[in-house]
């Protein structure tokens, strides 16, 4: 025998429904007429010849730019955004986790803080930071770090609240001060989650990375746009490809590390 859900449960599921589905007919209706180019079918059928037919001679060029330095640059960046965001989000993570405080404000405005970090996307804040530094890898650094700092502190904060609290009470009850509760029995605990959030971030923002260059806060992302601009579609090959396997490699080397920290 079957149980009807209640009415109300009933209602409020297809009034759900109703929304969302008005929402996607507003969205659609609201958008303009997609009209493919003359040229879109030649472009493809060149990507894709691209693709099967790279310029392989590009990977390496003892004296001029090459696609391994490109990626290499692109991977620097990636790894010293990181850094900098893993290291200077640990306060905000603190700031953010409501059992660290008293106050609840306190911690709430820890997390509106993160959120305003994160409102800003990686391209928004290169373009900032190339204004103020110039254009180069420089730029990249910086606006992956501090959009970085909002996604790791939330997790950070996240992690801290749901860590277990029985050797924070039992040092305190000792007589130890704040400080060394959050070193000897605060750290030991959340250190392997934060490690396995920063390698995830790591993973995105190696993507991030490559399209950095677009904006020319340096990267694979210049080299890229310009084979675009410039219709060479081996070269376009190429560059997509050593993408494809730089991501690729760094997303099985993370995921088997994350796999043994948690």
């Amino acid at each position: 025998m079957t149980v009807k859900k209640p009415l109300v449960k009933r209602i409020k599921k297809w009034t759900i429904l109703v929304i969302v589905l008005a929402i996607y007919v507003w969205a659609f209706a609201g958008a303009e007429q997609i009209v493919f180019k003359d040229t879109a079918h030649q472009a493809m059928k060149g990507i894709i010849n691209g693709f099967l037919h790279p310029d392989w001679s590009y990977i390496y060029h003892p004296d001029g730019e090459d696609l391994l330095r490109a990626l290499l640059e692109t991977l620097a960046i990636a790894v010293l955004g990181t850094f900098i965001s893993a290291i200077f989000c640990i306060p905000f993570a603190f700031w953010a986790a409501r059992n660290m405080s008293k106050y609840r404000w306190l911690s709430s405005s820890g997390k509106v803080t993160l959120s305003s970090i994160r409102v800003f996307p990686e391209l928004i804040m290169a373009l900032l930071f190339i204004k103020a530094v110039g254009l180069g890898p420089f730029a990249g650094i910086l606006a992956l770090g501090f959009h970085s700092i909002g996604m790791l502190g939330k997790l950070f904060g996240e992690a801290i609240e749901n860590m277990d609290f029985s050797a924070t009470e039992a040092l305190t009850a000792t007589g130890a001060n704040k400080i060394q509760t959050i070193w000897f029995a605060v750290i030991p605990q959340v250190l392997p989650e934060f490690m396995s959030y920063t390698l995830y971030r790591f993973e995105i923002s190696v993507r991030s990375a490559s399209i950095l260059g677009i904006v020319g806060a340096g990267g694979i992302g210049a080299p890229l746009i310009f084979a675009l601009n410039g219709h060479s579609w081996d070269r376009v090959g190429i560059i997509l490809l050593g993408i494809i396997v730089m991501v690729t490699v760094i997303d099985l080397i993370s995921s088997s590390i994350r796999k043994r920290l948690v």
